[in-house]
């Protein structure tokens, strides 16, 4: 997915463009013209810009409101121009969510997002309101309000492009801007949408992009990225710094503490991300292009960077189907019309008495029923013979950029699990990451084993602040 970028004033593009954030793909979109953008110039402005981000857990509640104003406040008062993306308080998305399905079993997706919307602008006008008691001007926006332009697809929307303008008048005028994640407006049909559960992140990513700011601070309850989830394994370490590709394979894997795909914007403009927490002032994790990694001492690179778990995944197994050619392309084309993301997949060798063949591939669980009855309705067509559905299983995955150098990682892995009589399901590779699935009451024994086959273990003990991780 590459960005267009618009040409400031005719020149050509320095370095880093001194440009608006735009995603032409627009994807989920069926405008006629999706991703079709007005230029925008984007001032680069010499006083220093920080974004600020703030997930549920840091304002959980009117005192954390007050804890970030402070924080905030502090960077104010640095100096610097300050933009915060904030999430809705604490579990506020999730007991709408609830809400919506008590009134309705199945809500319609545009006031779904109309409902979801509210949260993040309730904590957003709070911020400020405590903003400005402290003596700090501040002005709230809603996503629509600072220019969040995205595709027209709701609960899973794409920023198309961002238009600041009101965000930079706010900023000239000496405001602390406070946008509302995880939303933005239709370019199309000009409804409200969301992105996606964790996409402030993303917002927040896109909007240091436009505004040209120096880096962007991403607070959560935990301080940093660990190397393992904290609440699994309370012997993970911090990790100082870590690439975008280290990252986003950690993301794709299950780490919930960044978002994938603002990991994903991060890399490709260039933006440097500093998770930290807000219960806290401990240094964080910094994450940065290969070539911005400092290596002090070290030669070489570690083994292995983290080990990342999911417990949010099914797994289905369409049994039977013709070893035919299409019959599998047909599969994976009713699970991309359904708008269902795939992550493993496995396919058996056919049986030579039947000419048949089982595939199995994994999903996020929240998708598994809609998957079944999507398959179901052409079971016919394809000729598979059943479907079978498993929601009780775990993904592991060990990472790191060292595997490319280091033999032998698979099979301490492997060795690791079978010790403590884990059986492996289905394995997936890339170049840097080894993940398998396994039974899901295994799962946190599988992450602690593989943590410390690897050496990643820690005297000290991590601490999740706000108990979720984010």
């Amino acid at each position: 997915m590459r960005p267009r970028w618009a040409i400031v004033a005719g020149r050509a593009p320095p370095q880093r463009p001194e440009l608006s954030f735009t995603d032409r793909r627009g994807a989920g979109s069926t405008g006629r013209h999706p991703g079709r953008l007005t230029p925008l110039i984007v001032r680069k402005d010499p006083m220093s810009r920080i974004v600020q981000k703030y997930g549920g857990s840091s304002v959980a509640d009117a005192e954390s409101i007050k804890r970030v104003a402070r924080k905030i406040a502090r960077a104010k008062q640095r100096g610097d121009a300050v933009t915060v993306v904030i999430s809705a308080m604490g579990d506020t998305t999730d007991e709408l969510m609830d809400l919506a399905y008590q009134v309705s079993p199945q809500p319609q997706t545009r006031e779904l997002d109309m409902l979801l919307t509210t949260g993040e602008r309730q904590s957003a006008a709070l911020l400020a309101m405590a903003l400005n008691d402290l003596g700090v001007k501040a002005r709230s926006y809603t996503g629509s309000q600072a220019g969040v332009i995205t595709t027209e697809r709701h609960g899973d929307a794409r920023i198309v492009t961002i238009t600041p303008g009101r965000i930079e008048k706010s900023l000239a005028q000496g405001n602390v801007t406070i946008v509302a994640g995880f939303q933005g407006v239709s370019q199309d049909t000009k409804d409200v949408t969301t992105l996606g559960r964790g996409a402030s992140d993303t917002t927040a990513i896109a909007l240091a992009a436009v505004l040209g700011a120096k880096y962007c601070e991403i607070y959560t309850d935990v301080d940093g990225v660990f190397t393992a989830d904290p609440r699994i394994v309370p012997t993970a370490k911090r990790i100082p710094e870590i690439t975008y590709e280290e990252m986003m394979e950690m993301a794709a894997a299950g780490t919930k503490v960044l978002h994938l795909r603002a990991v994903e914007y991060a890399r490709r403009e260039g933006i440097a991300v500093h998770v930290r927490s807000s219960f806290s002032d401990n240094p964080g994790t910094w994450v940065k292009g290969h070539a911005d990694i400092a290596k002090g001492n070290q030669m070489e690179e570690a083994m292995i960077t983290g080990i990342a778990s999911d417990a949010s995944e099914a797994k289905i197994t369409v049994v039977g189907v013709p070893d035919e050619v299409g019959r599998a392309a047909r599969t994976f084309d009713v699970m991309a019309a359904a708008e269902i993301n795939i992550d493993m997949i496995v396919q058996n060798v056919s049986a030579v008495s039947t000419g048949r063949t089982d595939i199995s591939f994994t999903l996020p669980m929240s998708d598994g029923q809609r998957a079944v009855q999507a398959l179901n309705a052409v079971k016919d067509e394809i000729g598979f013979e059943e479907l079978l559905y498993d929601d009780q299983i775990g993904k592991v995955s060990v990472i790191g950029i060292g595997m490319r150098t280091h033999p032998g990682v698979t099979a301490a892995f492997f060795d690791a699990l079978a010790a403590n009589d884990i059986n492996i399901d289905m394995i997936s590779t890339s170049e840097i990451r080894i993940s398998v699935i396994v039974e899901a009451p295994k799962l946190a024994t599988a992450v602690q084993a593989a943590h410390t086959t690897f050496g990643l273990d820690t005297n000290g003990e991590a601490v999740v602040y706000a108990g979720t991780g984010r």
